[in-house]
């Protein structure tokens, strides 16, 4: 039934009965403003209909009825989004909406509403399931150091092989201990004091200022390596701090561990001139500062380096190399023959992937907490954990890689995916079993020193030829 709204002619003399007002305040709420010759022109119109109403069905008796705002029909509740908008009735001027299609309209946005429940309640599952899960990791973690501080450290030489220990040690250490552990297990067969770190750094400082000054080294300064090698280790430090774990800000300048991780740097390649800076090893310097004070961390850098594969790799000795290569594919064959075969195809040899991830132990190929565990096995079992660890990234992508081809597949192994899981690349390393013909690594490794010079011929990497 459609309601007129009239205004009577006692409102031009300022008898208001509330017809005329009701229509000029709906008017003034959809104009916002009604101008007086407007509002005069408005009441004649509606008087002059009034009385041609009067006039067919007679007078109008009584207060005219308030307008009621709309409300939807058939409805428990009101819907609180507008996806309720579905229920509504259609306007005057279209056609009316059929029972059935007002039934299915009803369906569809309770399917709606149940569907969106649906989901917050799996949010909310998920998100308590987190939260279990972080602190049960919490509660290990607590129960792990205590067992790190009052049984395993202050008796480290006897218990540090032992079954109990190793199986501990598997599971991550504690980030509080990390960082004592890793110094105990590396190390420090140099011998490096304290005093010797400030005597280096106070040395490399020396050689900065003056070439900052002059721009170039004098020739009598003794720094080990020639004028070009050390203006391109100075160079390089600074441009490698720069791209050290960019996404922290921490390392770039201006950041609280910039100036740190330069002085270990520069210390270095005062300490071991022969071997200088080599592009990588801010990575490992960083990784060791986030987790030990500044001299120890040199200490346990110095000495970290010194390793067989470390000395191997970064003094790019070609020979040693190429062992390490050899008997990785040893394994690789053992553990995952059908992605070898594919690699074998392409032609994707160990040192387009390898030498990257051995020159910074994993630490810019992988996330850093999922980096630290590495180091936490590396620290372990030595350098067997690094070739361990590159096998089962190989086998927790092995499905992906199947389908590459050799630039692809590159390219890959070159940029980890950044959400690598913890949990199942450590199963896929466990998994990896690093024993051939009843041999484990360092005896494989060996018995490959022989086979250098047949493994060569197959490298095509010009990185490798002399």
């Amino acid at each position: 039934m459609t309601t007129r709204v009239v205004v009577t002619s006692e409102n031009m003399h300022g008898r208001n009965d509330g017809k005329s007002t009701l229509f000029l305040d709906s008017a003034k709420k959809l104009f916002c403003f009604i101008p007086p010759l407007l509002s005069l022109s408005l009441s004649l119109s509606l008087s002059l209909s009034l009385k041609e109403h009067e006039t067919r069905v007679g007078p109008t008796t009584g207060p005219h009825p308030r307008l009621q705002p709309t409300r939807r029909k058939n409805l428990e509740f009101e819907p609180l989004s507008t996806t309720g908008l579905i229920l509504e009735d259609r306007p005057a001027s279209l056609p009316a909406k059929s029972e059935e299609e007002a039934q299915r309209h009803r369906q569809e946005y309770n399917e709606m509403v149940a569907e969106a429940k649906r989901r917050e309640l799996k949010d909310a599952q998920r998100k308590k399931r987190q939260m279990k899960e972080r602190l049960k990791q919490e509660e290990n973690i607590a129960r792990a150091m205590l067992i790190w501080n009052t049984e395993v450290l202050p008796n480290w030489e006897s218990m540090r092989n032992t079954r109990r220990v190793r199986e501990l040690w598997w599971q991550g250490l504690p980030p509080s201990v990390r960082g004592r552990v890793w110094s105990l297990a590396i190390g420090n067969e140099l011998n490096i004091t304290p005093e010797l770190y400030d005597i280096f750094l106070s040395r490399a400082k020396e050689k900065w200022r003056s070439f900052n000054e002059t721009n170039s080294l004098s020739e009598n300064e003794d720094c080990g390596t020639s004028l070009a090698d050390r203006e391109s280790s100075l160079d390089l430090i600074k441009l490698d701090i720069f791209r050290t774990f960019p996404s922290l800000y921490i390392f770039q300048r201006g950041g609280p561990y910039h100036d740190l991780l330069h002085s270990v740097l520069g210390a270095y390649t005062c300490y071991r001139p022969d071997v200088g800076y080599v592009q990588g090893m801010s990575f490992i310097a960083a990784v060791l500062i986030l987790n030990l004070e500044e001299a120890d961390a040199f200490i346990a850098f110095a000495n970290l380096l010194n390793k067989p594969c470390q000395m191997a790799f970064f003094r790019v000795d070609h020979d040693l190399m190429l062992k390490y290569f050899a008997a990785f594919e040893v394994f690789f064959e053992e553990n995952l023959p059908k992605l070898f075969q594919h690699f074998q195809t392409n032609s994707l040899t160990p040192d387009f992937y390898l030498i990257d991830w051995i020159f910074t132990l994993y630490s810019k190929s992988l996330p850093l907490d999922v980096a630290c565990r590495v180091w936490d096995l590396f620290c372990r079992d030595g350098e067997e954990a690094l070739f361990r660890t590159g096998l089962g990234i190989l086998r927790l992508y092995q499905d992906v890689l199947l389908q590459m081809d050799f630039i692809h597949s590159a390219q890959f192994l070159s940029r980890l995916p950044e959400n690598t899981p913890a949990h199942t690349l450590f199963s896929c390393i466990n998994n990896t079993h690093m024993i051939s013909s009843n041999r484990r690594w360092n005896q494989v490794s060996a018995a490959h020193t022989k086979t250098i010079s047949t493994f060569a011929d197959k490298v095509g990497s010009p990185a490798l030829r002399s």
